[in-house]
């Protein structure tokens, strides 16, 4: 049995998918390989769970940027925002660099057995409109906990102060208003009930969340060869379809959400304005976050 963690519901898209693949193992291994997967944190957030997979409490993670962030830090620059202008630029980029980013795993104890999206990371918020930087100053966003890429952000805006937490902590503080602001796919949001208590949508992605099914590579490595076959030929058939659904169900997400909330669109000064504060960001990160080197390439690749 493989025990498999992940932050997702059980009704979420992505939720759903490995339903579809734990009923695949299981009938492609005639019952002798079974995915055990805890739904929505049951594991705890995804540092918790990167830790378990390291102790050997849990084998293997369904995982978005924030567990990457644990495992290897320089996967989080697929998603510096205003890298990207669409997702063909971003496969690109993403196929260009996965050997390193998968050695980087590697290296660190885990395989990474399959990637797939989260969706087009916009800008959500209640009672106030987002058009540029500064209208960010002032309020109270989300910040994932344990992440160091977006406390630099707020910083190089000037005047944010971001409120920390965990994802179960958030639909709580959307309700009480300790926070009215998040940055996040649409299809995400709103299968986890964020989207409708906010009511401001940026049309603009700014950058676009990464995913992906790590396993501990001594666990997979101490799987008989047939078995781990058939785990690793399915992993990379979930994540495959997941994506294709996951793009397609992100963009009807955002068009149901439209309707819904006041959606801002930019004007060119306003865009300009972003994208003198993303140059400025990419330049802090490249002083210690990651390499200049890192940055350099992702921005070649990006078109910049």
């Amino acid at each position: 049995m493989i025990k498999i963690a992940t932050l997702f519901p059980k009704t979420s898209t992505w939720g759903k998918a490995l339903q579809t693949w734990a009923q695949a193992i299981i009938q492609k291994t005639d019952g002798k390989l079974e995915l055990q997967i805890l739904y929505n944190g049951a594991g705890g957030d995804e540092a918790a769970i990167v830790s378990k997979i390291k102790m050997g409490q849990v084998d293997a993670g369904v995982i978005s940027s924030a567990g990457y962030y644990k495992i290897y830090k320089p996967i989080l620059a697929l998603q510096i925002p205003g890298l990207f202008k669409d997702w063909a630029t971003f496969d690109k980029a993403r196929e260009t660099m996965k050997s390193d980013f998968e050695k980087g795993t590697k290296d660190a104890g885990f395989t990474n057995i399959g990637w797939f999206d989260i969706g087009k990371i916009r800008i959500l918020s209640k009672g106030f409109e987002v058009k540029t930087p500064d209208d960010i100053k002032g309020k109270k966003p989300f910040q994932w906990k344990d992440d160091n890429l977006q406390p630099l952000f707020y910083q190089t805006i000037g005047g944010v102060t971001p409120v920390p937490m965990n994802t179960p902590e958030v639909l709580p503080a959307l309700n009480t208003g300790n926070i009215n602001l998040i940055t996040a796919p649409c299809l995400f949001a709103e299968q986890m009930q964020w989207a409708q208590k906010l009511d401001h949508l940026t049309m603009e992605a700014d950058a676009f969340e990464v995913g992906g099914i790590v396993i501990s590579s001594k666990r997979l490595d101490g799987m008989p060869a047939d078995l781990k076959e058939i785990f690793l030929e399915t992993a990379k058939l979930y994540a495959s379809s997941l994506t294709k659904k996951i793009r397609v169900e992100d963009d009807a997400a955002f068009t149901r959400l439209n309707a819904s909330k006041a959606l801002i669109a930019r004007t060119p000064a306003e865009q300009a304005k972003w994208n003198t504060l993303y140059k400025q960001y990419r330049l802090r990160l490249a002083q210690g976050t990651f390499t200049p080197e890192l940055i350099s390439k992702l921005e070649q690749l990006a078109g910049q």
